[in-house]
């Protein structure tokens, strides 16, 4: 009887095994654009290498941006966090993949008795392998294996991802310092000038030149370019001290960095330089880390279903040991060789209460979420490398005009000041051309650190150098991605 029931609980598991499940397929349309739906920088940057792309920062001129962004990629609790994630996922992947082995383990034992029989009292002793092997009929721990896998796969992309965008966020910053920098340095030149302005003035007032509402306004002027010079002077010092955050360097060694450099960057014009991503239609996306990482998680979900679903179905497992036993008893020692195969189990769901169908269901709407989420990350990826497309074109179209528009200003104010020194214009004729050519040099050092955040936003948008790995290989990040 016993031999028949197990015949036919191998016949039913036979008979499903038929029916094995398989994961929902992880192609997931991205709705990539064919073309860009914004102008392409006339400078088509690395000639299709990204590794030119991953080592932009080392290739500029200022060497202390490197600098920074090292520093900033070593105590970055996001990197930290990013790097602790790839252990994790490393060490489930090990476990998941473990699943699909038999396991062995080494039991010894040891006893001492008296049993009223013919047997004397005596001392057993035994040392035996025993091992058990679910056989994954249906595919529920090769689909856990999977999932694990791109969830490995996901993490290094995530880590690659935190150290550009750590890079991103410090060379803005950086960017941000040296455009407030050139700022303060037209604001205390602005400062100076109304100050001699307004001494100039109170001369003539005292000689009778001029009225005491023209000393008024002069006054006035000297003041508010002060004040500007201060407000500008307290904006460059929260952006070094946003820097000493980043980085982890202490403030006085930073600011000692920052004015040995700032030589180097004035002379780079503190912007980026620049970059291309060839082939933008057709590799752009593929060199986003947090693209794939959202489409290793579709995989990863579409495995979970799989996994779910198999754990609806019978499990076979199989069992067996090794050993061997001695019995001392006066003595006397007797050995005996022991070994088993079995049994073979088969373990047949009947009721659950819907336990195993309800979490199907949750796993089959996680991978509909990452299927969405997976999307929305195509559309934010295409959308901000058309942004930063749009903002490069423009920053360089609105170069030349601002360029000339400051050389005009700066003449008209030379020549509006000679006049007004000679008694030829009136004060508000030196404020007014004053007004225009300082918003003038404002807004050239604007316009650069705008073209500067929209190279960085490029670099940021291309992926920073990353490379996705081939098919069956895993994901690698580099480990300076700089």
């Amino acid at each position: 009887m016993t031999i028949f029931l197990r015949a036919a609980a191998l016949a039913v598991v036979a008979s499903l095994s038929a029916c094995a499940t398989q994961a929902p397929a992880p192609h997931v349309a991205a709705q990539a654009p064919q073309q860009w739906q914004a102008p392409l920088p006339t400078q088509l940057p690395h000639n299709g290498s990204q590794a030119d792309l991953a080592s932009w920062w080392s290739r500029q001129a200022d060497a202390l941006l490197v600098q920074l962004i090292e520093s900033a990629q070593a105590v970055s609790p996001t990197i930290a966090t990013a790097g602790s994630r790839i252990a994790q996922s490393r060490a489930e992947r090990v476990a998941a993949g473990a699943a699909l082995a038999p396991s062995l383990d080494a039991t010894i034992s040891a006893s001492r008795s008296n049993q009223q029989s013919t047997l004397p009292m005596g001392t057993t002793s035994q040392a035996a392998l025993q091992a058990s092997w679910e056989i994954d009929l249906f595919g529920g721990n090769r689909a856990a294996r999977d999932a694990a896998q791109a969830r490995l796969d996901s993490a290094h992309a995530g880590w690659h991802d935190a150290r550009v965008s750590v890079a991103a966020e410090v060379a803005n910053q950086y960017y941000g310092l040296r455009a407030c920098e050139q700022l303060l340095a037209v604001a205390k030149q602005d400062a100076a000038s109304r100050s001699d302005t307004a001494r100039l003035t109170e001369l003539s007032a005292k000689a009778g030149f001029q009225s005491p509402a023209s000393l008024a306004l002069a006054r006035a002027s000297a003041a508010d370019g002060n004040n500007r010079y201060i407000t500008q002077r307290a904006a460059c010092d929260v952006n070094v001290k946003a820097l000493v955050a980043l980085t982890a360097i202490g403030e006085p060694e930073l600011r000692g960095k920052l004015a040995a450099g700032a030589s180097a960057a004035a002379g780079a014009a503190a912007s980026a330089p620049a970059i291309a991503i060839a082939e933008l239609p057709a590799r752009t996306l593929s060199q986003r880390p947090d693209v794939f990482t959202a489409e290793r998680e579709v995989s990863a979900a579409s495995a979970d279903v799989g996994s779910a679903q198999a754990q609806r179905y019978p499990r076979l497992a199989l069992s067996g040991s090794i050993g061997y036993g001695n019995f001392r008893a006066g003595g006397v020692n007797t050995g005996t060789d022991t070994w088993t195969i079995g049994p073979v189990s088969v373990s047949l769901p009947i009721f659950d209460a819907g336990k195993r169908r309800a979490n199907v269901d949750a796993a089959s709407a996680r991978y509909d979420a990452a299927v969405s989420s997976y999307r929305a990350t195509v559309r934010q990826a295409v959308s901000e490398v058309e942004q930063a497309l749009v903002n490069l074109d423009a920053t360089g179209e609105r170069a030349g005009d601002a360029q000339a528009a400051l050389q005009g200003y700066r003449v008209n104010f030379t020549a509006v000041e000679d006049r007004y020194k000679n008694g030829l214009a009136s004060l508000f004729e030196l404020e007014d051309a004053r007004r225009t050519r300082l918003a003038a040099e404002q807004t050239v050092i604007n316009l650069q650190r705008e073209r500067s955040t929209a190279w960085v936003a490029l670099y940021r948008a291309a992926g920073g150098g990353w490379t996705a790995p081939t098919d069956g290989a895993p994901a690698v990040a580099s480990a300076n991605p700089q």
